[in-house]
């Protein structure tokens, strides 16, 4: 197949990472893997397009440039990655529909509540739009699968779980051994969590991850917390860190994705609440190298963690709970062991990339042939 790829939220080639441009870069990579032509198509942003009229002209001269540069040159579908009221897709229902090709979306979201504010407003209607041109909706989350379900026909939408490449994140004991001794870890366990240090929910749970720590090494529990990442907020959670766990915390930096089942390996629990994740990829990271999970309950977690299973999940800001939690996995050796063997287990047989993906495919390859 040749396919016409585009994402509105974020163009795949953006420099700073993502949960998105993980799965994003995930299907192209995929759909390349599997012999397909893929075309990246254009790098417009619509985020919060629809307030931003000095993008007006650019998305106008954007939508004629692309159907005059790609018509005729033999595409058989459009994929389009992530649409919500935020960043609708405003380019690939009409390009399609100029090119005579099928529009199809991986991620959409459909969402009423949006319809209440102004400020939400036009994209709720601009979104809801893309979302009936749609031939077909792939997503990989359940709770978005069912509110799509209140606008489309059952048969116009397909679950496929979320997944990663499980050999890209397998245990390195010789990594564990390298950096434990780097950290001076010893046999102290160690804490890990992984985020971008951005101004709003991924800092917000940052700091939940710094204080549970530091309530629990004032209970006298031996720890050390590693946390992967960069950003805007270093300077003050770093400031925090001293003040809850003194010189037990390691900010280890921006590590590349390639490089990440090393600090996975070296780590003996993940520890990130996820506070209105999307999906949260690193959780399905973190257990492919054998690593069990503590997290919130909400939002696109469950769709990776199995509570009691792989990890353990609690009610959203319930402090209480969100610290006995990581302390039951600190002191309990067995049970963490227990959970990190499922966790690995669980990315294989439900989160391959390869095999979950290939549903998406035959779907695509049948729109084609039809």
């Amino acid at each position: 197949m040749k396919i016409c790829f585009y994402a509105p939220f974020k163009p795949i080639d953006h420099p700073q990472p993502s949960g998105d441009l993980v799965t994003a870069r995930g299907i192209v990579d995929f759909l390349r893997f599997r012999g397909h032509d893929v075309v990246p198509v254009s790098s417009l942003r619509c985020r919060w397009i629809y307030w931003k009229p000095w993008l007006w002209p650019r998305l106008l001269q954007e939508r004629q440039r692309v159907v005059r540069r790609l018509s005729g040159r033999g595409f058989d579908i459009w994929l389009s990655y992530h649409s919500y009221y935020k960043a609708p897709d405003v380019l690939g229902p009409y390009a399609a529909d100029r090119m005579n090709l099928p529009y199809v979306l991986f991620q959409g979201v459909f969402s009423t509540k949006r319809r209440r504010s102004w400020k939400t407003l036009p994209g709720f209607h601009l979104n809801r739009k893309t979302l009936l041109a749609t031939r077909r909706i792939f997503t990989n989350k359940q709770v978005d699968r069912r509110n799509l379900e209140r606008l489309l026909p059952g048969e116009r939408i397909r679950y496929v779980a979320p997944g990663i490449q499980p050999d890209d994140f397998s245990f390195d004991p010789e990594a564990r051994q390298c950096l434990r001794r780097a950290w001076q870890a010893g046999d102290e366990p160690v804490v890990l969590a992984v985020a971008m240090f951005r101004p709003g929910v991924k800092t917000e749970g940052l700091t939940w991850v710094i204080r549970a720590c530091g309530e629990l090494q004032r209970r006298g529990q031996r720890l050390r917390l590693v946390i992967v990442g960069d950003g805007r907020e270093r300077a003050r959670l770093m400031r925090l860190a001293q003040t809850e766990l003194s010189e037990r915390t390691l900010f280890a930096g921006r590590v590349d994705r390639g490089e990440l089942y090393r600090y996975y390996s070296a780590a003996d629990l993940f520890v990130f609440p996820g506070i209105q994740e999307s999906l949260g990829m690193v959780y399905l990271e973190a257990q492919s190298c054998g690593l069990p999970a503590v997290a919130f309950e909400n939002a696109g977690v469950p769709e990776a963690v199995r509570n009691g299973v792989t990890g353990l999940l609690v009610p959203m800001y319930d402090d209480r709970q969100f610290v006995a939690a990581i302390e039951r996995l600190l002191q309990d050796d067995d049970l963490r062991r227990r959970m990190g063997a499922n966790a690995k287990a669980h990315v294989r047989q439900f989160h391959d990339i390869r095999q979950n993906y290939r549903a998406m495919e035959t779907v695509l390859q049948e729109m084609v042939r039809r």
